[in-house]
């Protein structure tokens, strides 16, 4: 466990490196990587002792592990199933399989090239998942596989454990340990977990939330993570997945976002640690005496791992971006990697030397991961059909009323409400990933940029009645509403705005209704907050209508001076002195209009 003194030079040097790299656009997981390096044996030397830190640090695993599975509800696990096992045991089985053959071709034995195969066949959890998060790729096609296959590797972490022993040569084999009996052993303690613990964690929170005592609950939720992660390797397992496990079975319980929220600031700060730790472990002299073989280990199994699971993502259907996206997201090792190559060289499967020079070859393999993402991004920009080309899906004839561009939540909603009154329409979203999602629950949407003129005249938009505007991309909306207003003038625009200016803007190209997004539901909420602290209904009614007809006319009566910023913030000062005053009279009136029956309707100001 790090001491106070090193705990400050850890914090120094996050506060330091991750701004840094952040700014630089490289991602938080590479400056946390970086600043191990210089704070570790390596370079400055301020920090030794790597092992003892790296140990402490796995913490931040378990805890992201354990969060994982608070949002992952066994319903939702249940669906996953064939991703996981079918995705997954294909990923690790085919890797395993080309890089053991690797090994035994380069003078390998059997046993060591096995080991090396499933060890390097794992992927990092804890970076992948981390970078894809900052990325805000989880939900994604590809981000679901990653997650999916990441699951499985976890889950094999189980057997291979039990197999190394059986791989062993030589004297290290320790004696009277009957692997069979220690995999039955693992098993039942699991099923134990699974069973018992949806009873009996709940009922320990159930008393715990009774003292009423957030310190408490968060130290209950500490405590189980790491009780279940301890009797996980007291049966030989993994940590992590002893904390998987408690988060699944806590999954659909009243405290999930309570220990989500309890857990989240240990999680941040355990888990850059570990992301120091990894970046400490880099041993510099390796790379020196031998910078060739490092670099092409490094590279060749990048690449060897990138090709395996594009292959598998375009053999399951996915679009050639999404299994890119893939496979640059899960070709690094994985921390698995250390657990297994460790215990391997324990077992006298492989000399130390080897083990050291994996250890780095993985090591700089998760380095280059945010490296790999960009270099992919950068590929995708290439890659993508220019805008003069065919791109978009063949659109069936027919006649629709109405076209919905961009069908994301404001865009679904409305189409369902058009399916339940049978009324046709037409729907376009440029995300392919979006377009392949809704497609799987049997909705018809097409792919393609609604700003083109020809995806416009394919989906009819001249016989067209209405033509909603519901793209979340400002630019892309301006940009869309541009192209219908110029070669389709008789269409009408019903459009969703971001924000204000944004809303300026589409009233400038003419569009005939234009809704502020989350503009009625917050009224709808102040609506109720106010009825709730007190305010009578009639009272808090005739606010928010007020409010809302005022803004309303603020909107319209701004628009004419937008772009000088002068004279709009010099209107908004005033609108709200003006509103001030209007609401300085309510409440001299509020007396009157609680005691008395309304003689109109808050509609009638709306």
């Amino acid at each position: 466990m790090p001491q106070l003194s090193e705990t400050a030079i850890f914090l120094g040097a996050a506060v330091l490196a991750v701004p840094l790299f952040r700014g630089l656009k490289l991602g938080a997981v590479l400056g946390y990587l970086a600043a191990g390096v210089v704070i570790g044996p390596a370079v400055l030397r301020l920090v030794t002792e790597v092992d003892s830190i790296m140990r402490f640090a796995e913490l931040g695993v378990v805890l992201l592990l354990f969060v994982i599975g608070l949002e992952l509800q066994p319903s939702r696990l249940w669906v996953l199933r064939k991703s996981v096992f079918g995705l997954g045991s294909a990923q690790v089985l085919i890797t395993a399989l080309v890089l053991g053959l690797i090994g035994l071709g380069l003078g390998l034995t059997w046993q060591s090239a096995t080991v090396i195969g499933f060890a390097l066949a794992m992927s990092s959890t804890a970076f992948v998942l981390q970078v894809l998060a900052e990325r805000k790729q989880l939900t994604t096609r590809y981000g679901r596989s990653a997650f999916a296959i990441l699951l499985f590797q976890d889950l094999s972490v189980i057997p291979l454990l039990a197999l190394i022993p059986l791989l062993a040569v030589g004297p290290a084999v320790p004696q009277g340990i009957n692997p069979w009996l220690a995999a039955l052993k693992a098993l039942m303690v699991i099923a134990a977990v699974v069973v018992g613990g949806r009873v009996v964690l709940r009922r320990i929170f159930d008393v715990i939330a009774r003292t009423d005592i957030q310190e408490i609950f968060t130290a209950a939720a500490l405590l189980v993570v790491i009780g279940v992660s301890l009797l996980m390797i007291a049966v030989g397992l993994s940590m992590s997945l002893g904390a998987f496990l408690a988060g699944v079975l806590l999954a659909d319980s009243e405290y999930r976002h309570q220990l989500e929220a309890a857990i989240e600031p240990f999680k941040g700060l355990l888990l850059g640690l570990f992301f120091i730790s990894v970046g400490m472990s880099v041993d510099l002299g390796v790379i020196g005496r031998e910078p060739a073989t490092i670099a092409a280990a490094v590279v060749g199994l990048m690449l060897v791992k990138a090709a395996i699971v594009f292959g598998i993502g375009k053999l399951t259907g996915q679009a050639t971006e999404s299994a890119r996206n893939l496979a640059a997201a899960l070709s690094q090792g994985g921390e698995f990697a250390f657990v297994l190559l460790s215990l391997a060289a324990g077992y006298r499967i492989m000399d130390a030397e080897l083990v050291d020079r994996l250890v780095v070859v993985v090591t700089l393999s998760m380095a280059l991961t945010p490296l790999a993402l960009a270099l992919n991004d950068a590929i995708s920009r290439r890659t993508r059909r220019p805008r003069s080309e065919e791109a978009y899906d063949s659109i069936d004839e027919g006649e629709s009323q109405v076209i919905i561009a961009g069908f994301g939540r404001v865009g679904q909603i409305i189409g369902r409400v058009l399916n339940v009154k049978k009324i046709p329409f037409t729907a376009l979203d440029r995300n392919p990933d979006q377009v392949e999602t809704v497609r799987r629950f049997g909705r018809k949407v097409y792919y393609g940029d609604a700003s083109r003129l020809d995806l416009l005249r394919a989906a009819r938009a001249a016989e067209a009645k209405l033509f909603v505007l519901a793209i979340d991309d400002v630019e892309a909306s301006i940009q869309t509403a541009e192209t219908v207003r110029r070669h389709f003038p008789q269409l009408k625009i019903y459009a969703r705005a971001r924000n204000r200016f944004h809303a300026y803007r589409l009233m400038d190209l003419g569009c005939e209704l234009i809704e502020r997004e989350t503009f009625r539901s917050s009224l709808h909420v102040a609506e109720e907050v106010l009825a709730a602290v007190g305010v009578s209904r009639w009272n808090a009614q005739l606010t928010i209508a007020r409010f809302k007809a005022y803004d309303e006319q603020t909107l319209a009566r701004q628009h004419a001076v937008y772009h000088d910023e002068g004279q709009l913030y010099q209107t908004s000062m005033e609108a709200a002195k003006e509103l001030q005053g209007l609401f300085e009279q309510d409440r001299e009136d509020a007396a009157q209009l609680d005691a008395d029956q309304p003689v109109f309707s808050p509609s009638d100001v709306r």
